[in-house]
């Protein structure tokens, strides 16, 4: 059994923390410790049924390895072990489970960004879809949904689409659509019958704060101009549209969707932030898994991760080889089964990293911190 020492003194430290006067202090900072605190006390508690488990098989084994032995107890030893058996398997895995460090993000909102790919008005009828698609999964999770920025298609649909998820780790269940998602179908302006294929990218960010990431005013240029396009009288006649290039980097993100100048520039930073956050933490983990690729795949925006096939009714996700037939209900939401694959997948593939790789110190959210021994 993997040794829970250093979890043990973590959570330790982690209790003297929480007992310091000025500890609500920074509510985040504090937020964040109470949750790790938390979830190190249901690993300890997981290793402490696995050991119970096992001292309780040990005294059924005395009893059957005893020649004198009551022939009574002996059955009900063998009984016992039969029980144990069944739930050590179980309570080991959940144990391992907790020992996987936690991403740091999973807990955080989410801005997702869809894009028209390859395909024309098909792509941009399918980007509109997708939007939709996570719009009733967030409904049907409690979820609140909010659009920053929406760039239609003549035809329909959506050239580009920014919007924000809000709940409790929404960042967990989404983080992984990121990618090129492909729809295989008959356009609708199809005479022949013949199936096209036609593309869009999904990339998800965690959503930034200010004190995420630190942003100098010389940093940015700022611009606005008047909105174009549908939304009203007041839209498309006060200089309401706000373009920020971030010099360094070269990003610019456009928000023009509100009247007021100041919410556009609101969303706009907020865009920003998390883009340059999901840039920061990208380039880290390219730099520590150099020499690695994770079965679920890195959520390159490059990366074919999903096909749409609407005359099969067929979802396949390429990364884990999952295939489901069950594509309208999907596409009306219904996406918590591909969510849940996937974080199974991605659990696992942390495991056997975890197991593979040195012994090191505990580090919260990322890293290697249990012993292989026991």
């Amino acid at each position: 059994m993997p040794s829970v020492d250093r979890f043990l003194a973590r959570h330790g430290a982690l209790a003297r923390e929480m007992a310091e006067p000025n500890f609500y202090g920074d509510g985040r900072r504090a937020a964040a410790v109470a949750r790790e605190h938390s979830r190190l006390g249901e690993l300890l508690e997981a290793y402490r049924r696995c050991e119970l488990l096992k001292k309780s098989a040990a005294e059924a084994e005395a009893i059957l390895s005893d020649s004198a032995g009551d022939e009574e107890f002996k059955s009900l030893a063998r009984d016992e072990l039969a029980r144990i058996g069944e739930e050590m398997g179980p309570a080991r895995s959940r144990l391992l489970e907790l020992m996987v460090p936690e991403d740091p993000d999973d807990s955080r909102n989410t801005i997702m960004e869809i894009r028209a790919g390859t395909g024309g008005d098909e792509a941009a009828l399918f980007a509109g879809e997708l939007y939709r698609m996570y719009v009733r999964y967030a409904e049907l999770a409690g979820f609140s949904t909010e659009i920053l920025s929406a760039h239609g298609a003549e035809c329909g649909g959506f050239k580009e689409v920014i919007f924000s998820v809000a709940g409790e780790n929404v960042y967990r269940l989404l983080k992984y659509e990121s990618g090129v998602h492909r729809v295989q179908r008959v356009p609708v302006t199809e005479a022949n019958g013949r199936i096209h294929t036609s593309a869009a990218t999904v990339a998800v960010l965690p959503e930034a704060e200010e004190v995420d990431v630190q942003i100098a005013p010389e940093e940015l240029e700022i611009t606005v101009c008047r909105a174009s396009g549908p939304g009203g009288q007041g839209v498309n006649t006060t200089d309401s549209a706000v373009q920020i290039l971030h010099r360094p980097t070269g990003m610019i993100v456009i928000c023009a969707d509100e009247r007021s100048q100041q919410k556009n520039r609101v969303r706009a930073m907020k865009v920003l932030r998390s883009r340059l956050l999901e840039k920061r933490q990208r380039e880290e983990r390219e730099k520590y898994d150099s020499d690695r690729r994770s079965q679920v795949g890195s959520g390159d925006r490059s990366e074919r991760i999903r096909t749409y096939n609407f005359p099969q009714s067929r979802l396949t996700d390429h990364r884990i080889g999952l295939t489901l037939y069950n594509l309208p209900q999907i596409m009306e939401g219904q996406l918590q089964e591909v969510l849940d694959a996937l974080g199974r997948a991605a659990l696992r593939e942390r495991m056997e990293r975890l197991f593979a790789e040195a012994n090191g110190p505990y580090r919260s959210g990322s890293g290697v911190f249990f012993s292989q021994s026991g």
